[in-house]
């Protein structure tokens, strides 16, 4: 079990109302364990890798209607 952070860059997410759709949804994910939007765009996910895979993660903010610009794995 190990816990790692991912954090992305998002093409289209700004307002609070973004925030607040992609913290509710990733916390959904069993393993999830911390979500952060910044208004700028900055998602920073904490997670259980026994739980859930990033590619998972990435999956679901694409589900979500937005799009990755870029990717700092935390691993």
């Amino acid at each position: 079990m190990a816990r790692l952070s991912a954090y992305f860059s998002l093409e289209d997410a700004a307002g609070k109302h973004d925030a607040a759709l992609l913290k509710r949804e990733l916390d959904t994910l069993p393993g999830v364990t911390s979500v952060s939007v910044s208004g700028g765009g900055c998602l920073a996910v904490d997670y259980d890798t026994s739980g859930v895979r990033q590619e998972q993660i990435m999956q679901k903010v694409q589900e979500l209607g937005f799009q990755l610009r870029d990717h700092l794995d935390g691993e």
